[in-house]
């Protein structure tokens, strides 16, 4: 009799440890588990250490214990984001933001049970089991081409510097099927970029024409109806219109600025085409450039952008670079789509039928890429104007 209650108890413990352990994975498997791969050491860091704010920011604003981030540091390196890769894969990750860099990703198809939703801007060369969620040059062509449209410009033509982006914007403008006037490739040297701008604003046709009629009128062969005219001529540099009325120049910074001054010395400036770039993240040096001034650009949605930058302000006491707004933005969409649509969380947030708004605006995915609908801003007046 004693050896069956103890043999009754010993069944009872096992069950009932059983049981636990039962309880404990199906709570373990209600957790959202989020695996992070960003350098939080090396020349990176100061990114790699804002994103994952922006991920805590993110959490805050969820407010769900449901839901765990398992960070790795990936100095920047392919081969130590593959050895954080595997380690995630080990701790029972599958889905996992970042890393950042599109050179990290090389090495991510040795491990097929995780999704990446890298940071990276760029979609050429791209495993087959990560997304790029940066602002990409798709998204960008796209609402410029749609801004073309709506001001029935015609006859717009691209500069595109030659750098390592030069075939990812190529891409983009092949992949918009819009009739540009023309495409220039163009060195950022202003040895070289300066007479490739002469040439395409016809700079020196436009110099002698106006050094003729000068000439004529001068010599009583044209006639003028006010004096007054003559003295406006002679302020002129150029004389004559230019054959395109639009341009998009693709850079950013100093050498954006480059070109449009390269403009501006060739006597043609917002009065007479409009300027056009790629999102600018609202940099607000473009504000003081003279050059500058009325030009052009996509980008996410400004209010929400501003909002964000103050929010991790008043938490970390310094603003972030501008991706971090993206890793805050898919983690707070991981969270829904696994809410909403249940466990099979990697095939229904890429589900290309699916739009959906976040703090950058609306977005959706197509081909393993998010597609962002941009907002058109001007610089204007010394601020950044919405264009309806």
């Amino acid at each position: 009799m004693k050896f069956i209650l103890i043999l009754a108890s010993i069944i009872y413990l096992s069950l009932s440890n059983i049981y636990c352990l039962a309880k404990e994975a199906k709570q373990d498997e209600s957790i959202l588990k989020v695996g992070l791969i960003v350098p939080l050491s090396g020349k990176h860091q100061e990114i790699g250490k804002s994103v994952l704010n922006s991920i805590r920011l993110a959490l805050s604003k969820i407010n769900d214990d449901q839901i765990e981030i398992f960070p790795k540091d990936n100095n920047s390196n392919p081969e130590r984001t593959l050895f954080a890769a595997k380690q995630l894969e080990k701790e029972g990750i599958r889905i996992v933001i970042g890393p950042i860099f599109h050179q990290n990703l090389i090495y991510l198809e040795e491990v097929q049970n995780l999704t990446f939703l890298s940071l990276s801007n760029k979609t050429k060369i791209i495993p087959k089991n990560v997304i790029t969620i940066g602002v990409n040059a798709n998204s960008q062509i796209s609402a410029i081409v749609n801004f073309i449209k709506k001001e029935n410009l015609n006859k717009t033509i691209v500069l595109v510097p030659r750098s390592n982006f030069e075939d990812e914007l190529r891409n983009a403008l092949v992949k918009s099927k819009y009739e540009f006037m023309n495409i220039y490739s163009y060195d950022v040297e202003p040895n070289k970029l300066t007479p490739l701008i002469k040439q395409i604003t016809a700079y020196s046709e436009r110099t002698k024409k106006l050094e003729k009629i000068i000439e004529f009128v001068e010599k009583g062969i044209e006639i003028l109806e006010k004096e007054e005219e003559l003295k406006n001529l002679k302020k002129k540099y150029t004389l004559g219109e230019i054959n395109f009325d639009s341009v998009v120049i693709a850079n950013f910074g100093e050498n954006l600025k480059s070109v449009t001054n390269s403009f501006s010395f060739s006597d043609v400036t917002a009065q007479d085409v409009k300027f056009i770039t790629l999102n600018q993240w609202f940099d607000e040096t473009l504000l003081k450039e003279s050059s500058t001034n009325q030009i052009y650009f996509p980008s996410i949605n400004l209010t929400n952008y501003s909002k964000f930058r103050e929010t991790y302000f008043k938490s970390y006491n310094k603003y972030p670079p501008q991706i971090s707004i993206l890793s805050y933005d898919i983690l707070g969409l991981i969270y829904y789509i696994k809410k909403v649509q249940g466990d099979n969380l990697v095939k229904n947030i890429f589900n290309k039928k699916m739009s959906y708004i976040g703090e950058i605006g609306e977005f959706s995915f197509e081909d393993k890429i998010v597609t962002y609908k941009l907002d058109i801003y001007q610089v204007f007046d010394n601020q950044f104007l919405k264009i309806n």
